[in-house]
């Protein structure tokens, strides 16, 4: 098992920045793929970004594309999310999760393990 704490969640103005990160404890860290999801108020909880477990493979949602990056440390046992040019929209909770699958990352139903959250606003 792995346990998950994201943390560098806050409120920005619409197109400043923030870097979330997501610490993992309990397992190995390099043998699971992580993912970054997102929730706002009344809609489903959705796919952001995702990583490999050796880093070489990213995905991302397309409203995010050009604008996040995801990057993880093994050495670190962390995930990163940094989040550029961020609009109302993007206004969530923010979800760090694990998987030990390495296919269909961008499904939240194949993630075992997730964080607890952090809210990130960024106001108009």
């Amino acid at each position: 098992q792995v346990q998950l704490v994201e943390s560098g969640g806050g409120l920005v103005q619409a197109g400043g920045s923030l870097r979330l990160s997501c610490v993992a404890s309990g397992d190995t860290f390099s043998s699971y793929a992580m993912g970054w999801f997102r929730q706002a108020p009344g809609k489903e909880r959705e796919f952001v970004a995702a990583i490999s477990w050796s880093g070489t493979r990213t995905y991302y949602a397309e409203f995010v594309k050009g604008r996040f990056t995801i990057s993880r440390g093994n050495a670190k046992n962390t995930v990163y999310l940094q989040m550029n040019s961020l609009k109302a929209e993007d206004t969530a909770v923010y979800y760090c999760a694990a998987t030990l699958r390495r296919t269909s990352l961008s499904s939240r139903e194949i993630f075992d393990y997730w964080g607890q959250g952090t809210q990130v606003t960024a106001s108009s």
